[in-house]
């Protein structure tokens, strides 16, 4: 029997404080309805399911995924040590995500890493613990305290379609780390239904709601520049999928991470 498909639980008390903290908000929440975001409980299974979609589109994740739970049966740190390399390999995993993906499996299975002890610790410190594994960045892990552990006040800096949202929402031109603080502010503590809220903008869930132009240059100095209606460029679609990735491996699409800017924020600045 299939397990069940979860998700991200909240309801009125959380939509009710931001919809009073900001009426731009508060439109945004009755335009969109209640958002429902599939989560995984079990960290490390997260963990691995977040390693396999790097750098790949979320249907490709997708496909590799089934693929290894197909394989392991249970995504759990033995049956992943008992996978020899090769057959993880031959899921789609290339071989820097295998050798990942052991890594989590060895030290939770020496100790090294004890997931439900994280479950206790304040948001900072999970986060500190989770990006010091090999293959996890700071926005990976505020990803895995979203949408595995349920922390209600994560919003991610990292994440361009959160900044996205902002500009959409509130009509910024870019979104500095002082102006994005300010929104933390004033939607803790409930920071990751905020996010919810602008991930769906972000996404096109309010039609209205429109950004102005994004400017991408890669590599080979090509500039391109966005508006809302318009496609990312085939080379860096699948980064924005990831959202935050694009901070983190901005290189493996191509793109100088000194030089992408996307909402007016450099992602090597």
């Amino acid at each position: 029997m299939a397990d069940e498909v979860r998700y991200f639980e909240y309801g009125e008390e959380e939509t009710s404080y931001l919809s009073a903290r900001d009426p731009r908000m508060a439109e945004v929440i009755r335009a969109v309805g209640h958002v429902r975001r599939e989560v995984r409980p079990d960290l490390f299974s997260a963990l691995v399911h977040s390693i396999v979609g790097q750098q790949i589109s979320t249907k490709a994740q997708e496909t590799v995924w089934q693929r290894v739970a197909a394989l392991l049966g249970e995504v759990t740190p033995a049956s992943v040590a008992a996978c020899p390399d090769d057959v993880l390999q031959s899921t789609g995993l290339s071989f820097r995500k295998v050798g990942y993906i052991k890594g989590v499996a060895e030290r939770a299975l020496s100790g090294e890493l004890d997931l439900e002890a994280l479950r206790e610790l304040p948001d900072d410190e999970v986060c500190r613990q989770l990006s010091a594994l090999p293959g996890i960045g700071v926005w990976t892990a505020e990803m895995l305290m979203t949408f595995s552990m349920q922390r209600p006040d994560i919003m991610s800096y990292g994440d361009l379609a959160i900044q996205r949202g902002l500009r959409m929402v509130h009509h910024h031109r870019r979104i500095t780390p002082a102006l994005f603080a300010k929104y933390r502010r004033r939607y803790s503590p409930y920071g990751t239904v905020a996010s919810l809220y602008l991930w769906a903008v972000a996404g096109g869930a309010v039609p209205g709601l429109r950004v102005v132009m994004e400017h991408i240059t890669t590599k080979g100095g090509v500039d391109y520049a966005l508006s809302q209606d318009q496609p990312f460029p085939a080379a860096f679609e699948q980064c924005y999928a990831v959202c935050g990735w694009a901070f983190e491996h901005a290189a493996a699409w191509g793109c100088d991470a000194n030089r992408v800017s996307i909402g007016g924020h450099s992602a090597g600045g």
